[in-house]
């Protein structure tokens, strides 16, 4: 099996770019989690099948994927309802996880981005934990410039996510996104050089 770091934070903290340092640093693979269940709910699979049964045809976009923006706009303000999506999509993505793991040599490393790495259970893949974290303000401008959204629908995404206050302690590094990307970057090097040290790895 490959080592696994995974990286996780709320959205639009910059897990992306976080994953990309990495693998400049020498991981051999980044799987974004999201971009999993892009796949997962697409047309005719069997995910897809059962989200548009479960919420109904308004999460139907007419290529018959599930509409990402339709479907988010009910879960993010119904609790519930974002809980029975996770219990429908979570398996699968463990599953589709799992593929992606298999193709990395047996001494890689391999990144996994997971928003719900903690809560979701993906972290039981992963050798190390990273928290990555900035300003609600920035998390705010990120989140409207890349989703095209209003400011009203951003704050309703950030709040319908789990404070990051109780993961600081079930975290291995927490990489603070908030500055310049030298400096970030600084820090994703040097969590990354503690990580090879401690498990033997020349990257």
């Amino acid at each position: 099996m490959p080592y696994v770091i995974g990286i996780t934070g709320n959205i639009a903290c910059g897990k992306t770019s976080i994953g990309q340092m990495l693998v400049q640093l020498g991981a051999e693979r980044y799987i974004d989690a999201d971009l999993l269940v892009h796949h997962l709910y697409e047309r005719d699979q069997p995910i897809a099948v059962r989200v548009a049964d479960y919420f109904g045809p308004q999460v139907v976009a007419p290529d018959g994927s599930i509409d990402r923006k339709a479907l988010g706009s009910i879960v993010f303000h119904d609790s519930e309802a974002m809980k029975r999506l996770e219990q429908i999509v979570h398996p699968a993505v463990h599953t589709a996880i799992q593929v992606e793991l298999d193709k990395v040599s047996p001494q890689g490393i391999a990144i996994l981005d997971a928003v719900k790495l903690l809560e979701g259970g993906s972290a039981n893949f992963c050798q190390a934990k990273w928290l990555v974290v900035c300003s609600e303000e920035q998390q705010l401008q990120r989140l409207m410039q890349r989703n095209v959204i209003s400011l009203q629908e951003a704050q309703a995404r950030i709040k319908a996510q789990p404070g990051t206050e109780g993961k600081l302690n079930i975290v291995d590094e927490v990489i603070v996104n908030s500055g310049t990307s030298e400096a970030t970057y600084q820090q994703v090097a040097a969590a990354f050089k503690r990580f090879c040290l401690k498990f033997a790895i020349h990257s």
